[in-house]
């Protein structure tokens, strides 16, 4: 089938419940994809059914879209729950259902042929036949597999019409296009039924030939990186994209606002043909909001070293300096880049790293506002990362 003309891509934005819902809209997103309380890959954020007329409503009001995640795998006594929940869902009036079983495909077809689908990036589909597949059995939009490169992408659009969509913001996980099983082979909980135990974020050792091999401070051997593909947006605009979709929908209004923002900047320029305008100081925001280590990885091409450093499995601040000095009543530090940027200022909470490795307990007992940082190798020298302004420094080790 010949490709479509390019066309200005759509931002769309996570929504795990009304305040990220309001954050994307006031930042510019196009579309706005949540879930409900079940069928859903994050079964821990979700609108109630009842309340999802009304988020539509919302969402409609403001010109945006609703697409809602019906992204996981049904057992054959939830049919006829299923069927009643995407009726709800067609009467609602939702611009689109995101799917993965090939089942949801065929009883949304059924109940609301009019509606829209979209194929899940759990679908795997990493190729043009695959889109083809996908077409053919009722998909309007497929979301590819996030391990292709710009290049595959690309080639891609060029041999379908279909509707192209990817993932350009958020985290990623270890197992190809989400279809993990650690979580069901190791807690019962699975991942393609939305109870991911993210076994990925845990430490783990590495045996060669029976014998510990040591990695100094690389103990998340399973936990990559977030994606971040802001500077890869023109190539991306260029390729004929349909839509450009933000991973989080367990995160915070304030991740929302600030990663629809950007990249809906950042769509605006490309599509524009003007150069980005993406300032340092922006960039530092979107890595203080949440980052487990920043990257394009998959998309720029193939390195897993860069997409697992395996240092740290959850958001880690932001690098402030380096100690140079230890006295006893005083830490001397030589600022880094981010200290020119954004300066540390009274109140802001700052964590000294020595580099050695922290135990998943000590991990466990930090929250997301709290002062988080990296461990470093213990060759390096110690490194201080910064958090919100939140907190006050501490006089005790905290993680």
């Amino acid at each position: 089938m010949k490709p479509l003309l390019p066309r200005k891509p759509e931002v769309k934005s996570p929504a795990g419940h009304w305040p990220q819902l309001h954050a994307a809209i006031e930042a510019g997103a196009d579309g706005v994809y949540f879930g409900l309380k079940h069928f859903t890959a994050r079964a821990k954020a979700g609108f109630g059914i009842e309340e999802l007329p009304e988020a539509i409503r919302t969402l409609h009001a403001r010109g945006v879209r609703g697409y809602i995640t019906f992204n996981t795998l049904l057992f054959e006594h939830e049919l006829k729950e299923a069927a009643r929940v995407i009726t709800a869902i067609a009467e609602a009036g939702a611009d689109g259902l995101i799917v993965q079983d090939l089942t949801a495909v065929r009883l949304a077809r059924e109940i609301a042929p009019s509606m829209k689908l979209h194929g899940s990036t759990q679908m795997s589909i990493t190729d043009v036949r695959g889109v083809e597949l996908a077409e053919s059995l009722g998909v309007d939009r497929v979301t590819l597999a996030r391990e292709l490169s710009i290049e595959e992408i690309r080639a891609i659009a060029s041999e379908t019409a279909c509707d192209l969509e990817i993932f350009v913001h958020g985290a990623l996980c270890v197992a190809y296009s989400g279809q993990c099983f650690s979580s069901e082979a190791w807690g019962g909980r699975s991942a393609n039924r939305g109870q991911c135990a993210q076994a990925c974020r845990l430490p783990y050792e590495l045996l060669v030939d029976g014998r510990i091999e040591p990695l100094d401070d690389a103990r998340y051997l399973l936990s990559p990186g977030d994606l971040y593909a802001l500077r890869q947006i023109p190539e991306i605009v260029a390729a004929g994209i349909a839509a450009l979709k933000i991973e989080g929908r367990y995160k915070d209004a304030a991740y929302v606002a600030l990663t629809t923002r950007a990249y809906r900047k950042a769509v605006d320029e490309a599509w524009a043909n003007l150069p980005l305008s993406i300032t340092a100081q922006e960039e530092l925001q979107l890595e203080q909001v949440y980052s487990r280590g920043l990257g394009p990885f998959f998309l720029t091409g193939t390195n897993h070293q860069k997409v697992v450093e395996g240092r740290a499995p959850r958001h880690r601040g932001v690098a402030m300096g380096r100690v140079t000095r230890v006295d006893p009543n005083r830490v001397t530090i030589e600022p880094g880049p981010a200290q020119q940027i954004a300066p540390l200022k009274p109140g802001d909470g700052v964590v000294f790293d020595a580099a050695s490795w922290r135990s998943p307990e000590e991990l466990a007992n930090s929250s997301a506002s709290s002062p988080t940082c990296i461990a470093y190798s213990p060759r390096a020298r110690p490194r201080c990362r910064a958090s919100h302004p939140t907190t006050p420094p501490s006089r005790k080790p905290s993680t």
